[in-house]
């Protein structure tokens, strides 16, 4: 089935060790390779996944990748000078949810 057009949001709030982002990963490579614009937001100890050499590889092939700065912060995780990733907040989260076709969350 394409996807051409259409936008899935994902948010991933769990830590690395979870599941949930082997299932992200593989929701956000399925979706880009049926044409879909894929927008991913990281919030809670979904932030830590940021070190993930997977999730990191994801932008490279069109993900849009966001990470909530007040995650990251709390986590004392650095935010980064890097051009894959886009630190911001709730409000970004909203627009995700609000301009996509699809949202799905794990939680």
């Amino acid at each position: 089935m394409q996807l051409a057009g259409k936008k899935l949001g994902l948010m991933l709030s769990t830590a690395p060790e979870h599941p949930n982002l082997t299932t992200a990963v593989g929701l956000a490579e399925a979706a880009l390779e049926r044409g879909a614009d894929v927008y991913l937001y990281l919030i809670d100890d979904g932030v830590r996944a940021l070190a993930d050499r997977r999730l990191r590889a994801l932008p490279a092939r069109g993900v849009k990748l966001f990470a909530c700065a007040y995650g990251c912060q709390k986590r004392r995780i650095p935010l980064e000078d890097a051009a894959d990733v886009t630190y911001c907040g709730l409000v970004v989260l909203t627009d995700v949810i609000n301009g996509t076709d699809r949202f799905i969350a794990l939680n």
